[in-house]
């Protein structure tokens, strides 16, 4: 089946076009050549550009539109704001239902998305997503139009949650990427793999430690800061490749490749600079990062989605285990709600994997609103 993609750039509810052309807005819509589809879905993440998801083509051949959506933090997770970019997500889904003639629309929660589409259909018929001490709410997120399907896809709890369960819980000096305690050092052999449950739940704990150690310090900076006249400040956090379900595949085993994530080899990928919340700011922490403040977590959210919900986990992914699937399964306030394990990884790469997925969610879409 051809497929026309159709580039959609927006001004936001309180940003208009940059002054270099671009719009806050943007993204591609998917659809099968000279028609109008009366379903589309719609994804967006937190960062990732997601205009061209590898699912836009596939459910554009099943006869879906498919409009891949940026917020304009796009490639800028360091700024992220949640409020500011649930009312960037509203403008793609109103495009949908008043310029594409769209009637039903499916929010795709990928990844990370998972929990920002949960956080918005949640805003939508329940808001409850507040400013940051010292900011406005951004226009528009208090008027959000729901969706009327919600789907998890290889999706995590939230940006605290994943983060905590990824970070070195042996950092010992956040200044300092070396300074590490021996005792809790993954990668000490002395330590293993395998892991056994006294080190674990010693390092779990330290996990949690670090990222409310981060929190202390972020809110105290702010206050030392607004005191000068400042707003806020940049700052860096290491070592985000550690989570012992990447070494040690004895630990919730699935069919994922041991000694891996989405980086490579996570004692190598540990010491990159390329780790998750690498870069960000006093106030993106406390929107993004914090388990204490941010309101990106899924608990806060998935209760109020009533509306039909699938949950997709791959049995191969590395950085998503079945647990996450199953909690949000388990959270999910709707009485229409399906989990489905698939034989794929993260992208589900493997040859066959995205047409499996699909079918799986065509079909479902097609049971409810055909």
């Amino acid at each position: 089946m051809a497929i026309e993609r159709e580039f959609i750039g927006l001004p936001s509810v309180n940003l208009p076009r940059f002054g270099a052309g671009g719009h806050p807005c943007q993204g591609l819509y998917h659809r099968p050549a000279g028609k109008n589809p009366k379903i589309a879905v719609i994804a967006t993440h937190y960062q990732i550009d997601f205009s061209e998801h590898y699912m836009a083509e596939y459910l554009a051949e099943r006869g879906y539109g498919f409009l891949g959506w940026n917020t304009r933090f796009r490639g800028d997770e360091s700024h992220f704001i949640l409020d500011f970019a649930l009312s960037d997500i509203g403008v793609g889904v109103r495009w949908l239902r008043e310029q594409a003639g769209v009637e039903t629309v499916v929010l795709l929660g990928n990844s990370g998305g998972g929990s920002l589409m949960a956080a918005y259909q949640s805003q939508a018929v329940a808001p409850s997503v507040t400013p940051l001490p010292g900011m406005r709410p951004c226009p528009g997120v208090e008027e959000l139009p729901a969706g009327d399907a919600y789907i998890s896809s290889a999706a995590h709890l939230g940006r605290p949650d994943v983060l905590t369960h990824w970070m070195d819980g042996s950092v010992t000096d956040e200044n300092d990427p070396v300074a590490t305690d021996l005792s809790l050092d993954l990668f000490n052999p002395d330590n293993g793999p395998a892991y056994g449950e006294e080190f674990l739940g010693r390092y779990r704990a330290a996990q949690v430690e670090r990222n409310h150690r981060i929190t202390r310090w972020a809110k105290a900076e702010l206050e030392r800061l607004a005191a000068a006249g400042y707003h806020d400040r940049p700052f860096s956090v290491a070592r985000t490749w550690a989570d012992p379900r990447m070494v040690d595949p004895t630990i919730e085993p699935t069919q994922r490749e041991p000694n891996s994530c989405y980086a490579g080899v996570p004692q190598r990928a540990n010491r990159s600079v390329f780790g998750i919340a690498a870069a960000t700011t006093l106030r993106s922490w406390l929107s993004l990062w914090s388990l204490e403040d941010s309101q990106t977590r899924a608990h806060a959210h998935l209760p109020n989605i009533t509306v039909p919900a699938l949950v997709i986990n791959g049995n191969r992914d590395t950085g998503v285990f079945p647990s996450d699937a199953a909690a949000i399964r388990d959270q999910l306030g709707a009485d229409d709600k399906e989990n489905h394990e698939l034989d794929a990884d993260h992208y589900f790469l493997r040859p066959g994997a995205r047409d499996e997925q699909a079918d799986l969610v065509a079909a479902w879409i097609e049971k409810r609103f055909g």
